[in-house]
């Protein structure tokens, strides 16, 4: 309200840099800068790690495809690396494997808020003097180590989309702790308009501005951060008690969480095992018929038609986790009698 009685409700106003230095502050990181949406946050950021035709950006075979697609848009060729079984994330020892003399960015995805081993992927990247482009897009206030990811790597994008932790409709944001990444993302988000200089343009930019009014929006929602991530991990016990016998019994496997890791459970995904007696995609129609509405996992990138070139490499870990993976309903307001209600009716659908 406060931006709308300002009349300043488009891309300049001071909820902007107040929810840039709010959410910034909150990750650790140095710098925050406000994006139209979580998509064009990657590509922003790539853009100013200086991708081009000729690269190549390591990104996981088993993300959404806008991890790959916006290294499309730098016309660079997205190399796909494989999942690593314990936790889904990007698997840093098939990572390694990947790297060629074309290869300029690692782009590590915090899967479903699980953060990826980032000790792991900042050596290989140092070592092969890559640049690190974190997606955190579903891993708001997620961490590693008790470090909160996307202030780890170069930059982290994050995305704050309406089925986010926090949302602002559409938006995203870049994160950096690196002064003239961050000057130089300011500067494509304008269109590439030299700041000294107005409607002087120095480079192509792109309009990647996000609104006052949406910016007020986020202000607030990282005040609430911290409740609706505890509400996601209150709701991801009660799952796991309620699965116990289940899981017990090897039927379905439940979603990792690392010794290093705090998940903050963007979706409580499920994996439903051979053994289970039914297929994922028999059981979400039969938990349809049930009112009980599910998801599945993303499916890997190489088995859809942009990215089928990628088809004559394995990804093994991730085609497992993309035909087993099935996400429910994971709404803060989810009550403990409904994820009993969900419980019950996954066990009777089972076929013995």
């Amino acid at each position: 309200m406060q931006a709308i009685k300002s009349g300043w409700i488009s891309s300049q106003g001071r909820f902007i840099l107040e929810f840039e230095e709010k959410f910034a502050r909150y990750c650790g990181a140095k710098h925050g800068v406000a994006t139209a949406n979580g998509t064009v946050a990657l590509h922003l950021a790539l853009k100013a790690l200086g991708v081009e035709e000729g690269d190549e950006v390591l990104v996981p075979a088993l993300t959404f495809i806008a991890t790959a697609n916006t290294v499309a848009y730098c016309n660079a060729r997205p190399v796909l690396v494989d999942s690593h079984p314990d936790y889904w994330c990007v698997d840093p020892a098939r990572l390694e494997e990947r790297i060629t003399t074309r290869t300029k960015v690692v782009v590590p995805v915090h899967l479903y808020g699980h953060a990826c081993d980032m000790d792991a992927i900042m050596d290989i990247a140092h070592r092969h003097h890559l640049y690190v482009l974190e997606d955190a897009a579903e891993a708001h206030g997620a961490s590693f180590k008790g470090k909160k990811v996307g202030s780890v790597g170069h930059i982290g994008c994050f995305s704050f989309y309406g089925n986010k932790i926090i949302s602002t409709g559409e938006g995203g944001m870049c994160l950096t702790n690196d002064d003239e990444l961050a000057r130089k993302m300011r500067i494509l988000r304008d269109h590439g308009m030299n700041p000294n200089r107005r409607y002087w343009y120095d480079v192509v930019g792109f309009n990647y501005r996000m609104t006052n009014l949406q910016a007020a929006v986020g202000t607030a929602q990282v005040d609430k951060l911290d409740m609706l991530i505890a509400k996601r991990r209150q709701l991801a016990k009660w799952y796991k008690d309620a699965f116990r016998d289940l899981a017990n019994r090897g039927l379905i496997s439940l979603p990792p969480e690392m010794p290093w890791a705090e998940n903050v459970y963007w979706m409580y995904s499920i994996l439903i095992e051979d053994g289970f007696g039914l297929s994922r995609d028999d059981l979400m129609e039969a938990l349809k018929e049930k009112g009980v509405e599910t998801r599945p996992v993303f499916y890997p990138l190489h088995l859809m038609p942009p990215y089928q070139s990628h088809k004559s490499n394995a990804f093994p870990v991730a085609e497992e986790i993309g035909r087993k993976g099935l996400n429910l309903p994971s709404g803060p307001n989810t009550t403990r009698d409904q994820v009993a209600r969900i419980v019950d009716c996954i066990a009777s659908c089972r076929k013995s």
